[in-house]
């Protein structure tokens, strides 16, 4: 039997295709999809490649991680090589990488729990922090590796503490969708962000969850006998009570 090659390369491509939360995981029996606007944080989400099924949850000293009884999937992302990458730090890399790669710079700034904004801009730009203050110290410089010790700045002094203030309350559970985040600043305090939603007739929603943990470790797909949960179930997974309405919060727009 004789293959075109564009038959050829499409078989191919349907093996090294990148996995993600859509792939990964079936949508339950009675659910369907939330769709999602293309080009959005939450699209951006469920685009995220995965490592390979069965990939250990490991800190960043490469030891395996005491959260990774709980993982579903492991986010092909780097955690770095030092104790910065935890919880709300995950959820703000994950928000800025999504902001970089679509160029906003503008929209790339976290808070600082003192309350010192630290935007992109002023970093790529040359400006370095000392005391929440910006001094001109380096040339202007707007690449990724920029970026990402820009990133390394706001895990040093953000936490949950300063990103649930900057969020903003979601005042209808019902609205729940990828990107929203669970969260409960405090020290230590903890959040979760939604991967993917799916929902059913009755417009129950059930939900993904990704994580980073202390110390820093891979961002991790979560699951609890299923990866599906849900805000009316409660879950004994380590934080599981913050998984409630009261907690929701969501990046602006």
């Amino acid at each position: 039997m004789k293959y075109s090659l564009l038959t050829l390369l499409l078989f191919i491509n349907s093996f090294s295709a990148p996995d993600n939360v859509i792939t990964r995981f079936k949508t339950p029996e009675g659910y369907h999809k939330c769709a999602v606007k293309p080009g959005s944080f939450a699209a951006y989400l469920q685009s995220l490649p995965l490592k390979p099924v069965g990939t250990q949850t490991k800190t960043y000293r490469g030891e395996v991680a005491r959260t990774d009884v709980y993982t579903a999937a492991v986010v092909d992302m780097s955690v770095g090589n030092q104790d910065l990458q935890q919880c709300a730090d995950a959820v703000m890399r994950l928000r800025g990488e999504y902001l970089y790669w679509q160029k906003d710079y503008k929209a790339i700034t976290f808070n600082f729990v003192s309350g010192f904004k630290c935007d992109y801009i002023h970093y790529a730009n040359g400006y370095r922090y000392h005391n929440d203050r910006w001094a001109l110290k380096a040339k202007k410089d707007y690449s990724y590796p920029t970026f990402m010790r820009y990133m390394e700045l706001v895990f040093s002094y953000a936490g949950t503490l300063s990103l649930e203030r900057e969020l903003h309350p979601v005042t209808n559970a019902d609205e729940l969708k990828a990107g929203d985040v669970f969260i409960h600043g405090g020290s230590p305090g903890h959040c979760f962000i939604v991967m993917d939603v799916v929902e059913n007739d009755q417009h129950q929603k059930q939900f993904l969850l990704a994580q980073s943990f202390m110390p820093a470790q891979n961002i991790e797909v979560l699951q609890y006998h299923s990866p599906w949960f849900r805000m009316d179930k409660t879950s004994d997974i380590l934080y599981g009570e913050l998984i409630k309405k009261n907690y929701l919060r969501r990046f602006e727009p």
